[in-house]
C-alpha cells in the first residue's frame, strides 16, 4: 500500500523518510520485522505512538478484496459501484481508514470496534473480542463492553452534560462551564475533574508573516512590532476576567511540566509594559497619529488590525474585546472578524488574513526526543507563516521559501535535530529553537496551563483526578488508558 502510487500519490509518508529516502524493510521471523535507514530517523518510533499514528499494519486478508492486484476486475467494478466510487484506489482508501470509523467491517487491533456506518446520530463501539492486551491479573482488556457516541449540536452539549446525560465528556465543554458542572454533582451521580491543557497558550494572536498587504507584512516582519503588540497586552486582566486568575500568564511556549522548560521562555516579552511598547513603535517610525490617537502607517492609513477567528468560541471574542482596549493605548485599533474554519484557513494561505486568533503550540510538554517542528515553518495550518509552512510540507513544490533569517535558522535547526542521535544534541537544538521562537514573538501568547473540565459518571473508576489534556502527545484521554476504565456498582 505504502509504495503503491495509486494509493499514495504523495509518496511515502514523512515519518517513514530520512533524508528523503524510505526504509529498507525486512521480515526477520514470524514475530519480528525491521526498518532500516541510512541516516537517523527520530520521527519513526514517536510516529508509531502518536495521537494519530502512522499506519504500518493493515488486515491483509480483508483488504485484498479491494486491491486491483488481488481482486478480479469484474468483482472490483461491482464493489466500486456498490460504494459509489469511480477508482479502485478510492475504494481501497475508503475501506481501509482506521482513524475515522467509517467501515464497521474493517478488522481492528483497537480495544473497541465500530458497529455503525455513517451518517448516523449515534455511533456504537463494541468490545473487540480479539484485543491483544491484558491487565496484570491476566484479564483481557478492555473492561467496558460498549461505548455509545451521540452526535449533538455544540449549543446543547453543555446542557446535556450538566443534566447528567453523559457518562464521560470533555469535548465541547470548557472551563467557563465548571461552576454549572460542579452544581450538577449535587443532583446527579456525576463527578467533574479539572485537567491542565497542554497548549503553549490557550489563545494566541498570530500575525500573518505571509499576508498580502505589503505595508503590514513589512511591519510584521519587524520584531519590534511583534514585541510591542505583545507588551501592550494586560495578561493579568485577561487571566482574572476570563480564567478567574487560575491560568499562567505566559508567552506561547512550553509548560513547566516539560523537562525543557525555562522561565525565560514563558516571560519573553509577556510583561505588561505599554510604555516600552509605545517606545518600540516610535522607534519603528510609527510616530505619527491622527486626532483619535491612532498611529498612521507609512502609506498614511490608520493602524487598524483586523483579527480573524473561526467563531467557534465566545472566549475568543471576549478576550479580543479586552485586547482591543489594551492596543488602543499604543495607538492600534482592533477589529474582530469571524468566518468558518475551512474558509478561515484557506484565506490565511492566500495572504488575505492580516492576523488571526487560534490556540498556541499544540505540544507544551515536549521532551528532547519529540519533534520540534511546531517551532519552525513546517505546515500550512501554521497561521503565522502558512505559505512558508506549505513550502516545507510540499518539499518546495508549493508555497514560498522562508525569507526571515530567524525562520530560515529554525528550519535549519529542525533538520539538525532530525540527524541527531544523542539526547544531549537534541536538547541543545530544542533550547536554541525555543530561544529564537520566544524572543522573536512569532506567535503572541496570552495564558497557558488553563483548566479543562472532564465530566464523568460517579460509577466509572480509573479516570485520574488530575491529568494533562490535549491532542498531541496525550491524545486527550488516550494516554490514561480508557481500556482500563470500568464501572462499579457503587458511587465513588
Amino acid at each position: 500500500m505504502i509504495l503503491n502510487k495509486d494509493l499514495r500519490k504523495g509518496g511515502i509518508q514523512r515519518e517513514l523518510q530520512a533524508d528523503g529516502e524510505g526504509p529498507t524493510f525486512e521480515v526477520l521471523d514470524e514475530l519480528t520485522v525491521r526498518y532500516t535507514w541510512k541516516v537517523p530517523n527520530p520521527d519513526f518510533l514517536p510516529g508509531l505512538a502518536a495521537a494519530s499514528p502512522i499506519v504500518i499494519v493493515m488486515p491483509s486478508a480483508y483488504m485484498r478484496h479491494f486491491h486491483k492486484s488481488y481482486q478480479d476486475d469484474f468483482r472490483l467494478s461491482a464493489l466500486m459501484k456498490q460504494y459509489r466510487v469511480k477508482k479502485w484506489a478510492d475504494l481501497h482508501i475508503k475501506m481501509s481508514r482506521q482513524y475515522r470509523p467509517e467501515n464497521p467491517d474493517l478488522p481492528s487491533l483497537d480495544p473497541w470496534i465500530p458497529r455503525t456506518a455513517p451518517p448516523a446520530e449515534q455511533f456504537v463501539f463494541d468490545r473487540n473480542p480479539f484485543f491483544h492486551q491484558i491487565d496484570e491479573n491476566g484479564l483481557q482488556l478492555p473492561y467496558i463492553d460498549r461505548w455509545l457516541l451521540n452526535i449533538s449540536s455544540s449549543e446543547i452539549i453543555v446542557a446535556k452534560t450538566g443534566a447528567g446525560e453523559t457518562d464521560l465528556q470533555s469535548t465541547g465543554v470548557d472551563f467557563s462551564d465548571y461552576a454549572f458542572f460542579k452544581d450538577a454533582e449535587k443532583r446527579y451521580p456525576v463527578k467533574v475533574n479539572l485537567w491542565k491543557r497542554i497548549q503553549g497558550s490557550r489563545l494566541t494572536l498570530l500575525p500573518n508573516l505571509n499576508c498580502g498587504d505589503k505595508v503590514w507584512r513589512d511591519l510584521f516582519w519587524d520584531v519590534r512590532v511583534r514585541r510591542a503588540l505583545s507588551l501592550a497586552i494586560d495578561r493579568h486582566e485577561i487571566n482574572m476576567v476570563s480564567f478567574y486568575g487560575l491560568a499562567s500568564e505566559s508567552s506561547d511556549s512550553i509548560l513547566p511540566d516539560s523537562p525543557l522548560f525555562k522561565p525565560e521562555y514563558a516571560s519573553a516579552w509577556a510583561s505588561h509594559d505599554p510604555d516600552q511598547a509605545n517606545a518600540l513603535l516610535d522607534e519603528v517610525g510609527l510616530s505619527k497619529r491622527n486626532s483619535d490617537g491612532i498611529r498612521l502607517l507609512p502609506d498614511g492609513r490608520e493602524a487598524q488590525i483586523v483579527v480573524e477567528t473561526s467563531g467557534e468560541s465566545t472566549l475568543e471574542t471576549d478576550v479580543l474585546e479586552l485586547i482591543k482596549d489594551h492596543w488602543m493605548k499604543i495607538g492600534f485599533s482592533l477589529f474582530i472578524k469571524t468566518s468558518q474554519r475551512d474558509v478561515f484557513r484557506s484565506r490565511a494561505m492566500g495572504g488575505e488574513i492580516m492576523m488571526s486568533m487560534w490556540s498556541g503550540i499544540e505540544n507544551g510538554v515536549p521532551t528532547a526526543d519529540m519533534n520540534p517542528g511546531e517551532f519552525a515553518p513546517t505546515r500550512d495550518d501554521q497561521l503565522q507563516w502558512p505559505a512558508w509552512g506549505m513550502y516545507y510540507l510540499s518539499i518546495g513544490q508549493n508555497g514560498s521559501a522562508p525569507e526571515l533569517p530567524e525562520t530560515v535558522k529554525l528550519v535549519d535547526l529542525l533538520n539538525q535535530w532530525k540527524k541527531s542521535i544523542e539526547t544531549g544534541d537534541k536538547t541543545r537544538i530544542w533550547h536554541e529553537m525555543l530561544e529564537i521562537y520566544t524572543q522573536n514573538v512569532f506567535s503572541i501568547g496570552i495564558v497557558n496551563a488553563t483548566l479543562q473540565p472532564v465530566m464523568h459518571s460517579a460509577y466509572i473508576r480509573n479516570i485520574p483526578e488530575k491529568g494533562l489534556y490535549g491532542f498531541d502527545p496525550t491524545c486527550y484521554l488516550g494516554v490514561y488508558m480508557p481500556d482500563t476504565f470500568w464501572y462499579s456498582e457503587e458511587v465513588s
